[in-house]
């Protein structure tokens, strides 16, 4: 390599070419050696091999030579300016990045634009937005980097509004634009904001092929709880069909219960000779675990590795330690965890404490929690699932060392929350206490004459779902005043008859409200959806699409 820089003459013009190689081929040493050619033939002053430098430096994580080269150009230009930046960035040295961005003597849209999407990854949207709203040129990947930092951080209203800002002064979004809101909105929950981008999609004749947009709007569909609208999207891309389009049906069915459409699915997949991947896997294996399908979920496990030669992932071991869990096998879950070739994170653990709340094996639950409470320490629900392990077997005295314990850690229990949309205007009700402070009157008057009237159907109250050492009273009124009761009142009260109600929840539904959202389906001939943590429900005519088997949940009582 170093053979061609032997001849002075026009040199200049290969250095830059020489030092991306050395870059692209993470080649350090001969890095090296070019940079002394360079400063031996002195053309450490040409703007342009100084920049290139800088970059080769930046992309071999060679952070600190990148900086010196950039201290020792007598003229710097935008682009040296820009090139440390980016490096910084994409070396997650956020602080630097901006000491130098506040530094710059003309900063132009490329930088604007490193900063916004650097400070979006790191989680500083208000820093973000700063850099925006300052800038005078802004272009589409400006307005995009806004969008993506507010989904990154899951702030799926403020990306929203950005979105319509931006189509309000006339920048026509990208493909990255709009994968990035359709996420914002499969976040949200609401469909009818979907539907919206969707028109503007077809009125715009951008093609779903284009930027996994399809497989966004599939993704969009089957998270807002509207499968069919999914399902309509696949087809209609029956000829321009990319892996994502397929996983994104196939996880689709998944969480909406419909294990044996989504192994059904695979099966044409295959059968087109499409390759999958581990996403794809991920997918399937999460179907035969919430349909409690454990002999197909070994079966595609296995054909994983010995079909298709994908190693498995913590992300596949967990969907299997899920899979033998809810099926009460605890021995193979474990089992699962002792022989995969990771330490098990705290998901996995979860899994085990989730089914062990469930078929009310304490050992196994205890030990299971203080795996997941080393792994994830702020994670909040280990600490509320074990306390409820204990509540069930009336250990009160370990109840109150679990509180304590959270209280010296300064872990807070995240409160149940559920959302429902009316008249384009989102409602959001927390357990045990009443967001929309204008409707809580109607809405508690309202719990009562349902709770009357399906007491007439057999409706009793389950309090053990109260895992509180208070009097059945009490127990009867805190369930009264769980969130998805008093969304589902909000929607009797305001969605018109026969009109879908939809409801979205950040945690686990309780067996109480699953038992009081079946009937109020059949005695007030309601079609009612809940979407909570990790799956739909589709409540009409006294039954639910998840067959019962759904019982991984979080108990708002705590």
């Amino acid at each position: 390599m170093l053979s061609c820089l032997t001849d002075l003459n026009g040199i200049e013009f290969s250095l830059p070419s020489v030092l991306k190689a050395c870059g692209r081929s993470r080649s350090l040493e001969e890095g090296q050696q070019v940079h002394g050619q360079i400063l031996k033939s002195h053309f450490q002053f040409d703007p342009f091999v100084s920049n290139s430098l800088i970059r080769m430096y930046m992309e071999l994580d060679e952070i600190e030579m990148a900086r010196m080269v950039f201290d020792k150009m007598l003229e710097r230009d935008v682009i040296s300016w820009n090139s440390m930046i980016t490096g910084y960035l994409s070396a997650g040295e956020i602080e630097l990045a901006r000491v130098l961005f506040n530094e710059m003597p003309e900063r132009d849209i490329v930088s604007c634009n490193a900063m916004i999407d650097g400070y979006g990854k790191f989680g500083k949207c208000e820093l973000a937005e700063e850099v925006f709203r300052m800038m005078n040129d802004k272009d589409v990947v400006s307005w995009t980097s806004m969008i993506s930092a507010y989904v990154l951080n899951h702030r799926p209203r403020e990306a929203l509004d950005f979105f319509r800002e931006m189509l309000s002064v006339g920048v026509r979004p990208d493909a990255p634009a709009i994968v990035s809101v359709l996420s914002a909105i499969s976040d949200l929950g609401f469909v009818e904001e979907g539907k919206w981008i969707h028109t503007h999609i077809s009125k715009n004749k951008i093609e779903l092929s284009n930027g996994f947009i399809a497989s966004a709007l599939i993704d969009m569909y089957a998270k807002c709880g509207h499968i069919e609208n999914a399902y309509h999207v696949f087809r209609y891309v029956s000829h321009r069909r990319n892996i994502g389009d397929w996983n994104a049906l196939i996880s689709g069915l998944s969480t909406h219960g419909l294990g044996q459409d989504a192994l059904e699915v695979f099966l044409d997949m295959e059968r087109m000779g499409i390759e999958p991947n581990e996403i794809t896997f991920i997918g399937l294996l999460s179907a035969c675990s919430h349909g409690g399908m454990v002999d197909e979920g070994q079966y595609y496990f296995k054909i994983m590795q010995e079909k298709y030669n994908i190693v498995p992932k913590i992300q596949h071991y967990g969907c299997m330690i899920d899979l033998y869990g809810r099926a009460g096998r605890f021995e193979d879950a474990l089992g699962v965890i002792q022989n995969m070739p990771m330490e098990a994170d705290v998901l996995a653990w979860k899994a085990i404490l989730s089914a062990s709340m469930k078929h009310g094996n304490a050992a196994i639950g205890e030990n299971a929690a203080l795996k997941a409470m080393d792994s994830a320490p702020e994670d909040s629900s280990s600490y509320v699932l074990l306390s409820n392990i204990y509540a069930k077997a009336r250990r009160w005295d370990d109840v109150a060392k679990v509180r304590l314990l959270m209280k010296e850690r300064g872990v807070k229990k995240i409160p149940g929350c559920s959302s429902i949309l009316v008249n384009g205007k989102v409602h959001g009700f927390l357990a045990r206490k009443e967001m929309d402070i204008e409707f809580s009157g109607e809405v508690l008057l309202k719990i009562d004459e349902v709770v009357a009237k399906l007491k007439l159907e057999g409706y009793e109250p389950d309090l053990t779902q109260v895992l509180l050492d208070i009097e059945e009273e009490g127990k009867r009124s805190l369930l009264c005043l769980h969130s998805e009761k008093m969304a589902l009142a909000f929607g009797l009260i305001n969605i018109r008859n026969g009109a879908p109600i939809h409801i979205v929840k950040n945690l686990r539904i309780c067996c109480d409200c699953h038992s009081f959202i079946k009937l109020v389906s059949r005695v007030y001939s309601r079609r009612i959806v809940v979407r909570d943590q990790n799956r739909f429900h589709h409540f009409e005519n006294g039954s639910c699409s998840c067959k019962e088997y759904w019982w991984r949940f979080e108990v708002e009582s705590f």
